[in-house]
């Protein structure tokens, strides 16, 4: 059985920084990723990165202030976050893929998804 468990997530002023860790269960994927939904919108994509971790993929908007990375002997994925918003405020999704893409910016590419944590960012 599958599981994607996050940490991680919390309260944090305007400028700040979290790092989100998503532990599995040590089965193979093609790619992890991160998502995120803020109430009343959409989930959207925030990062992903390929098995192997040479290949990463940004949201446009996060590019710069976000770092996806993953340690396979861990068996976890993180996601560094530096200079938080408040429109940084969401749950975030761990998710986990068994297909191969030459993208993974989509949810429908993903078909695992953790519980997701809160990340609150305060102004």
């Amino acid at each position: 059985q599958v599981q994607l468990v996050e940490s991680g997530g919390g309260l944090v002023q305007a400028g700040g920084s979290l790092r989100l860790s998503c532990a599995t269960s040590g089965r193979t994927f093609s790619a992890m990723g991160w998502f995120r939904q803020a109430p009343g919108k959409e989930r959207e994509f925030v990062a992903a990165i390929n098995w192997i971790g040479d290949t990463t993929y940004y949201a446009d908007s996060k590019k710069g202030r976000f770092t996806i990375s993953r340690d396979n002997a861990k068996n976890t994925l993180y996601l560094q976050m530096n200079s938080l918003q408040p429109e940084d405020t969401a749950v975030y999704y761990c998710a986990a893929s068994s297909y191969y893409s030459t993208t993974y910016r989509s949810k429908n590419h993903f078909d695992y998804w953790g519980q997701g944590t809160q990340v609150t960012v305060s102004s």
